[in-house]
């Protein structure tokens, strides 16, 4: 009964939770983060003990804090240490990183416990990038000491946004989905206080997430008091016609194949560097695929489109005199969908099916049946290809995986302008 209230309460929350279109985190120049334990929650209804970085005076969280910023910024990371032992932070794809305070490290300056260090650095490359612990990486990058980065391009345009300043990185909405995995047995004998214990090398995952989560929490509502340690959910919505920036992040250890039905994407940057031949020349090294393939380490920037458009049928049910949209493929306006839908008494109804096989269309459904699709939207799995990262500690279905939403075009999604 756990595991089916577990289920449901994330499944209400899609149903309620407000979109977001825009990644949660935070910015300035400034950055006070505290390493700390906690615990967080498996879609299992499992409890794991961990590490993580949090904002001063608040608790620690996993994935760590979002740290948004912008070109040319001189940033400043001041890392408090309440670990039992040194703890410190490395920026992969940033140069100049200066270290100040604590105590030399085998890759930069720790902080010892109940002590501090600082970094400095100037965020000279736009991109999507992680940060991460470089003290006893094996272990505390497996505890859960990881974030992402995110740095804006000079002059970015909220309004019309581009990830690296050129129109091919030009996006409606943008999304992170940071990857990791975790072995919960190294977790309780750290949490036993038998960290002398633990020996990295025979790791073996059994839980695998996406922004700190597991599905179904995955796509639970962002900042969801029941989740308070896992902040970031992973919903991306998005309507016909319009760009969706996936910022993938690899931060675990093990490579993870992230698969997104619906359409290919297009890789346009890897490791915070636009696929370019040229400065000026946009990403025209970029390359389409079906499945990122997320080696540890890197992070990819994706353009995701859908149209509905080599269906072969309307996807919004039109008959022939009806207006054709602007995102409709009026190649095929007023064409039925090519098969012979069952009757109601031949099918078994998931609580996201509206009722109708049409985009923003809703059906008759028998009582009690659907009612969590009142846009009538066109749901899509995304998830990890390797088929055991979809489970929690073996149970089917959690680990990583989400849902993309393609939403009709009349319905707002977060404020965002629908171009």
């Amino acid at each position: 009964m756990r595991l089916i209230a577990r289920l449901l309460v994330p499944a209400v929350l899609l149903w309620a939770a407000p979109a977001q279109a825009r990644i949660d985190g935070i910015s300035g120049t400034s950055f006070d983060l505290v390493a700390s334990t906690g615990n967080i929650s498996t879609g299992d209804g499992n409890a794991v003990h961990v590490w993580g970085y949090g904002v001063n005076g608040q608790a620690m969280q996993y994935p760590g804090p979002t740290l948004i910023v912008n070109q040319g910024d001189l940033l400043t990371i001041n890392l408090t240490n309440q670990l039992p032992e040194p703890v410190s932070i490395v920026f992969p794809g940033q140069s100049g990183v200066v270290a100040t305070g604590g105590a030399p490290g085998p890759i930069t300056r720790e902080a010892p416990p109940n002590g501090t260090v600082s970094y400095t650095f100037t965020a000279s490359q736009p991109g999507t990038y992680q940060y991460h612990s470089g003290s006893h990486a094996d272990l505390q990058v497996e505890m859960g000491l990881v974030g992402a980065l995110i740095v804006r391009p000079a002059g970015f345009d909220a309004m019309m946004p581009a990830a690296y300043g050129h129109a091919d990185s030009r996006y409606d909405h943008e999304y992170l989905f940071l990857l990791t995995e975790m072995d919960s047995r190294l977790h309780e004998l750290v949490q036993d206080g038998r960290i002398a214990e633990v020996d990295t090398t025979g790791y073996f995952p059994v839980y695998w997430f996406l922004n700190g989560r597991t599905a179904p929490d995955t796509m639970a509502d962002a900042f969801s008091p029941l989740l308070p340690s896992q902040p970031y959910n992973s919903l991306p919505r998005m309507r016909p016609g319009e760009r969706l920036l996936m910022r993938v992040v690899a931060a675990g250890r093990d490579m993870h194949p992230f698969h997104h039905h619906g359409n290919h994407a297009l890789m346009i940057a890897r490791d915070g560097r636009l696929l370019s031949s040229a400065d000026g020349a946009g990403a025209d090294l970029a390359q389409t695929d079906f499945t990122v393939q997320a080696v540890p380490g890197s992070t990819y920037d994706l353009i995701f489109e859908w149209t509905g458009k080599g269906l072969g049928w309307d996807i919004y049910g039109h008959s022939a005199s009806d207006a054709c949209l602007a995102h409709e493929d009026c190649t095929v306006h007023g064409k039925a969908i090519p098969v012979d839908l069952p009757s109601d008494l031949q099918l078994t109804f998931g609580g996201h099916y509206s009722g109708s096989p049409f985009l923003g269309a809703l059906g008759q459904l028998p009582p009690g049946e659907g009612g969590m699709n009142m846009n009538g939207g066109l749901f899509f799995m995304w998830h990890s290809h390797n088929e055991k990262e979809m489970t929690n500690y073996d149970i089917f279905p959690g680990g990583m995986m989400a849902m993309l939403i393609i939403e009709p075009p009349w319905v707002d999604i977060d404020g965002m302008p629908h171009h």
